[in-house]
């Protein structure tokens, strides 16, 4: 039902569920929406970009998925891109499958979308949550809803490039500027890769795959390992037989991790199942690189030092990058300095808990991590929510911009550990059709049979190592002093 109001000429909607965000934690909290309500129910979906998609609408033009295309999906929608299934699609692949998902769901439920439209505030009172949004022209909406779904995840801004001292290098970063577009391509000057992860990885395969013979150098920071895709999604016949189930890796990570163990688990992980490009490799951040890709990136690099970029000056007819060290490089004037640094976790949000104390809004966002990625989030809270239980559940919240500061090595394993504590409480908690139904889940690369022994595995055990999963939690909220336990109720 749409009104407008004659006092203030001010646009009011109502709806049974109003979802803000259309990246990958609002389709799949879409999607699950779709599941509980009739046709003649409605949902308003808001969203501030022009477009679903999330992240994926801004950023650099050569990005590939992680995984394999149909592992990352709302719910158990169909990919229908005809490609072989271990293929990473690209990011028009990606966003097509997103207004994909929309008109699948759109088929089960009524459907309001709002792109270009932000949300500045929203209240609860009498049973209703109150919205006010702006458009990017400046209109405003009051939305009033039964339950109200915030799935900002990650919240994820483009990346801008470094400010830099000196006149004579180009500073840019790869949501502006593509590394395989004209202004690239026009120059032959050196490249200087600043960052070490997934970023990095795509924007040198990218400049040494576009640019054979080019000099492109990499600033690695620390170092980041990836889980070795052949090892985690093996092609062909060797589903069969070979690789392990993600599920299975995330229950030895989980039994492995104490909260005080992080460097003794990396050796494991990174001896394991682990590859990387640098000389070391202390970060984990739960990105994917195959053999193929590394060894191309590693013939394609120049040089790569394992430091972290302050600035670059000129000084004494020279042009230096300059360390957090101490030490400096010379590089040649004209060169490209290309910011590939992180995007997770930058932004200062306020916390939110992950639900309202009436049980009416739910929060996915960082400050209230309750799984491993948003997109699970989105996917189960929504369940919850749905079922009337998401305030009966004693989920642990993980405050995870705050312990990443705090400690980037234990980061990644107190998520995994945080992930199968708060699985093995819904587990027991939500139909099994609700399980069936996650397309998000990697274990369905492999075969049935093999899924099913795993899935065995896990509901044999799972209770049985929750006692140590929360010990592992509440070590890690006394030991680094964060917000890392079960929801407080109001």
């Amino acid at each position: 039902m749409t009104d407008t109001s004659a006092e203030t000429s001010v646009r009011v909607e109502r709806c049974d569920v109003c979802i803000v965000g259309a990246g990958i934690a609002g389709v799949n909290a879409l999607f699950v929406a779709s599941r509980y309500l009739s046709r003649s129910q409605k949902i308003v979906l808001v969203d501030r970009r022009d477009r679903p998609g999330g992240m994926w609408v801004d950023t650099y033009e050569y990005v590939r998925l992680h995984q394999p295309h149909e592992l990352f999906t709302a719910g158990n929608i169909k990919w229908t891109l005809g490609q072989d299934r271990s293929y990473l699609a690209t990011k028009d692949e990606v966003l097509t499958h997103f207004e994909h998902c929309l008109d699948v769901v759109k088929q089960r439920v009524h459907v309001d979308e709002y792109f270009g439209w932000a949300l500045e505030s929203h209240d609860e009172a009498d049973g209703i949550v109150r919205l006010t949004c702006r458009s990017s022209d400046g209109r405003l909406m009051v939305v009033e809803a039964k339950r109200l779904i915030k799935a900002s995840g990650f919240d994820v801004v483009p990346n801008r490039p470094l400010e830099i001292s000196s006149a004579r290098v180009v500073s840019v970063s790869p949501d502006y500027c593509d590394m395989r577009g004209d202004e690239m391509r026009a120059s032959d000057d050196p490249v200087w890769i600043v960052g070490g992860g997934k970023t990095a990885m795509d924007t040198a395969h990218a400049l040494v795959t576009e640019y054979p013979g080019r000099e492109v150098n990499l600033v690695a920071g620390s170092g980041t390992f990836f889980a070795n895709r052949d090892r985690l999604f093996p092609a062909g016949g060797r589903r069969w037989w070979g690789g392990t189930l993600v599920t299975g890796i995330f229950m030895e990570l989980g039994r492995r991790f104490d909260g005080t163990n992080e460097t003794d688990v990396a050796t494991w992980l990174r001896a394991t199942y682990g590859t990387w490009l640098t000389p070391t490799a202390s970060n984990y951040l739960l990105g994917l690189l195959s053999e193929a890709e590394n060894n191309r990136i590693a013939a394609g690099l120049n040089e790569v030092i394992m430091d972290h970029v302050v600035d670059a000056v000129d000084r004494n007819g020279e042009t230096d990058l300059v360390f957090r060290s101490g030490s400096a490089k010379t590089i040649q004037p004209g060169s490209w300095i290309v910011n590939c640094t992180g995007y997770m976790l930058r932004g200062d949000h306020p916390y939110e808990p992950y639900v309202s104390a009436s049980g009416a809004v739910i929060s996915v966002q960082p400050r209230s991590a309750t799984l491993h990625l948003t997109s699970y989030v989105g996917y189960f809270l929504t369940h919850l929510l749905f079922l009337d239980k998401i305030r009966d559940v004693p989920l642990y919240e993980l405050d995870a911009p705050d312990l990443r500061k705090k400690s980037n090595a234990a980061f990644p394993y107190t998520l995994a550990s945080l992930a199968m504590h708060n699985l093995s409480l819904i587990v027991d908690t939500v139909p099994n059709k609700v399980f069936l139904d996650c397309g998000l889940d990697l274990d369905r690369w492999y075969p049935p049979p093999r899924r099913m022994i795993g899935t065995t595995r896990f509901m044999l055990t799972h209770r049985r190592g929750r006692e140590h999963l929360r010990q592992t939690l509440d070590t890690v909220r006394e030991r680094f002093d964060v917000r890392c336990g079960p929801l407080i109720q109001a």
